[in-house]
């Protein structure tokens, strides 16, 4: 895919590690291993795979951006939610190690928090349950084309612009 964006454009310049997704509802006592596992590859290793891979396409274009989607449940989670959570917080942690260690070749990390995003997986979830699948009072539920001036922001700052950051579109700390 790297090698096939090069061919194409030129070179890459940025990065948007975007994976979402829960397979362990529930307690950790509760889990399957291999649910909570699963959690971590998606969230959090795919994402490593992703930067690890992307690290070295930047480096030779002299300066580039990652921006990682991450989630209010990577800084604070409600209980039954320990695999996402910890795998987004991983991804939190993850993001400020690679901004300190890419800063030097002008690439800067950043993680952008969308919050609750009505994309059209969500809506197939929606429509199968009764009741809203946030079920979070309060929050501003978007639409993917309300995120994306955040992400272009993030795509636009100078190379040696804000790095190991976190840019949140919730309301509130979730």
């Amino acid at each position: 895919m790297f090698e096939s964006t090069v061919q194409e454009f030129g070179g890459l310049d940025i990065l948007v590690a975007n994976a979402g997704g829960d397979y362990a509802h529930g307690t950790v006592e509760d889990v399957e291993v291999a649910d909570w596992l699963a959690t971590l590859e998606l969230n959090l290793v795919g994402a490593y795979y992703c930067a690890r891979t992307a690290i070295p396409y930047l480096k030779r274009r002299g300066a580039g951006k990652i921006v990682m989607i991450g989630s209010g449940m990577g800084h604070r989670s409600p209980p039954g939610a320990s695999a996402y959570a910890c795998a987004k917080a991983g991804l939190w942690m993850l993001t400020r190690v690679l901004a300190q260690e890419l800063w030097q070749y002008n690439i800067s990390v950043n993680e952008l928090i969308p919050g609750p995003v009505l994309t059209q997986r969500v809506r197939e979830a929606h429509a199968q349950r009764e009741g809203s699948v946030f079920n979070i009072e309060s929050e501003w539920v978007k639409n993917p084309e309300d995120v994306a001036p955040l992400a272009l922001f993030l795509a636009t700052q100078p190379a040696r612009g804000p790095t190991a950051q976190s840019f949140s579109l919730m309301r509130r700390d979730g």
